[in-house]
């Protein structure tokens, strides 16, 4: 994969991380759920998203079938690495605390976080 996914690229990826594989009709009726965009448009995201590496086809009928072809994990570090670079100079501390000063985590969240910290601490 070449770089970054850009944020219509995501939100394609996103949707195919949760349906395993789709055509371009069926992605592009469930984007055309929470926004305006045009078949074509899609098309034309997804072409490049399978140039770039992003996308797999299967072409054995009419209709082309797409799926990931990168995995959703890796995409994210990526993601996260270069985000916490960009807006928290580097520091994944202050990256933690301003995602959990946004709102009024739950306690089950609560018990995750504090499960996950617990994990880390016995990892070092």
């Amino acid at each position: 994969m070449e770089g970054k996914p850009t944020e219509a690229e995501l939100e394609i990826l996103s949707l195919l991380w949760q349906l395993g594989k789709a055509t371009v009709r069926e992605i592009h009726e469930k984007l055309a759920e929470t926004k305006e965009t045009g078949y074509t448009t899609t098309l034309k995201i997804m072409q490049i998203m399978h140039s770039k590496g992003m996308l797999g086809r299967d072409e054995a009928n009419r209709t082309h079938i797409y799926y990931p072809a990168v995995a959703q994990e890796d995409t994210q570090k990526t993601l996260i690495k270069s985000f916490v670079s960009a807006a928290f100079a580097g520091s994944s501390k202050d990256l933690v605390l301003q995602a959990l000063g946004q709102g009024k985590p739950t306690q089950e969240e609560i018990d995750e976080i504090r499960a996950f910290l617990d994990h880390m601490e016995k990892m070092n």
